[in-house]
């Protein structure tokens, strides 16, 4: 069965790094791999004894710095040496935030809401919240999520800017996180912060058909959108679509165009439930991207099918293992295909939200793999930073990740990788998507230093209390492992 993992984690000790890959809806949830279970016994056996040097439970030890130095180190053990960690950096809390980077610009280009009134968070939503807005009273579970939001993607990560994404309805009245509340959520966040911290999405339909054309236009102009966000295979009204299909899509993007929006921000890969598989696949980018190339085609999960639909309880990991190839990425590795067909297309971007989660995770050697052919392929400059956060709750896991992770010799030697040099994951990290949604660092840089969420992000940074917990979805068998009694 299916339980949130927040359920699950108020129970057990949860670690920096997770040991299990949970589902935002977009795939099912995998049970734990056999190099998963490994990992975590290991980052649990290596964090008790420096927990009891440094005077902590192995609870409170795993939420601090040395506690993800911890876990960089077990999955090196797992999976051979992937992350730049050292010993010290587990005896020391010091040693660790001395590899800190200082002043980096992240910007998270897929966040989400979810619901979390079930979780233990609502404590601490309600705090912060209080803590801006002294004195306020009736907090609804609407305004809760957006604290809670906001304490887990600017309190507890190095973020600095972020755009709120959503999911396609027919009726927006049926819909979870509509346009309107997602362009809400933005101004929410600004207005706290008093500077620009959060852009929106909006959510576009061309299977509607003309009426949606209308619709297009009150977002541009209403909501004041910064992108779009599409699913070619939701099959609202009736069918799925195609990104280069002439009748149905092109006189969205021409009128994209007429209303000064470059960005379209396309969900491809993670084809679970209601979402056509074939609609999912890459196939339909290389004529839209030739035929519009001054709209830019931002390819959310970078095309990665996932482990989604392989059945319950497989027990599969996410790269199958009867793919001979290791360059070989189903569905990511043929947008690689179309990039050396049409090496002079600059137009195609990738966007790594729950695709690098997944695989720097379970599988880092098959992430370097992707990483450094999207570096071949479409360049250092194409990769935008994405979490799918705070399904996979606060998105600082995945930083410290992306920050220590290192292309190996082997590697580099064999398939003429490049190194994930400093400046390379300063451009994944944030300066690409600033590029793309044409923001001027310096003056966000300035704006930023002094604002209200970086005094609130400092605050929690000398007192760190991170939740370690994600709000996706977890595969288990409860009668042998729940710890949480819930319904079937």
């Amino acid at each position: 069965m299916w339980v949130q993992q927040a359920d699950l984690d108020q129970k057990r000790e949860t670690l920096p790094i997770p040991s299990r890959i949970c589902s935002n809806e977009e795939f099912l949830p995998p049970p734990q791999s056999a190099k998963q279970k490994e990992y975590e016994a290991r980052v649990l056996a290596i964090s008790d004894k420096a927990a009891k040097k440094q005077g902590l439970s192995r609870r409170a030890f795993l939420r601090t710095g040395s506690g993800m130095a911890a876990a960089l180190t077990a999955l090196n053990q797992t999976f051979g040496n992937v992350y730049d960690v050292d010993a010290a950096e587990i005896q020391d809390q010091q040693a660790f935030a001395e590899k800190w980077p200082k002043n980096q610009f992240i910007f998270d280009v897929q966040t989400h809401h979810v619901n979390v009134s079930r979780v233990q968070a609502d404590k601490s939503a309600d705090a912060f919240l209080r803590q801006f807005r002294p004195g306020a009273k009736g907090l609804t579970m609407e305004v809760l999520n957006r604290a809670h939001f906001v304490k887990e993607m600017f309190g507890d990560s190095d973020t600095v800017m972020a755009c709120i994404s959503g999911l396609p309805t027919r009726d927006w009245k049926t819909n979870m996180l509509p346009p309107d509340q997602m362009a809400a959520t933005r101004d929410y966040v600004n207005g706290l912060a008093k500077s620009q911290r959060m852009l929106s999405h909006g959510l576009l339909r061309p299977n509607l058909g003309k009426p949606e054309l209308e619709e297009m236009e009150r977002q541009v102009k209403k909501l004041r959108i910064e992108a779009w966000k599409c699913y070619t295979g939701a099959e609202i009204g009736s069918q799925p679509w195609f990104l280069d299909e002439e009748k149905v899509a092109y006189p969205f993007w021409e009128r994209t165009l007429k209303l000064g929006i470059r960005n379209v921000c396309v969900h491809k890969g993670l084809p679970l439930g209601s979402l056509n598989e074939r609609a999912c696949t890459p196939h339909d980018v290389e004529k839209a991207a030739k035929d519009f190339p001054n709209l830019n085609f931002i390819i959310y999960h970078s095309g990665f099918r996932g482990p989604g639909n392989q059945g319950r309880g497989s027990g599969k990991p996410v790269i199958d293992p009867n793919v001979k190839d290791p360059q070989e990425i189903p569905w990511i590795s043929d947008i690689f295909r179309i990039l050396k067909r049409n090496p002079k297309m600059r137009n195609v971007y990738f966007e790594l939200g729950n695709t690098f989660q997944q695989l720097s995770m379970s599988d880092p050697v098959k992430c370097l793999h992707m990483l450094g052919q999207m570096l071949q392929t479409g360049g250092a400059d194409h990769i935008l930073w994405g979490t799918d956060c705070i399904w996979s709750g606060s998105p600082q896991s995945q930083i410290d990740r992306l920050r220590r992770m290192t292309m190996t010799d082997e590697l580099m030697n064999k398939f003429k990788y490049p190194q994930l040099t400093a400046a390379i994951k300063d451009q994944i990290l944030g300066l690409n998507a600033a590029q793309v949604f044409n923001i001027n660092v310096k003056a966000q840089r300035a704006a930023i230093k002094v604002d209200k969420l970086t005094s609130f992000r400092d605050e929690r940074r000398n007192n760190p209390d991170p939740s370690n917990t994600q709000y996706g979805w977890e595969w288990t068998d409860y009668r042998r492992t729940m710890t949480v009694p819930v319904g079937e």
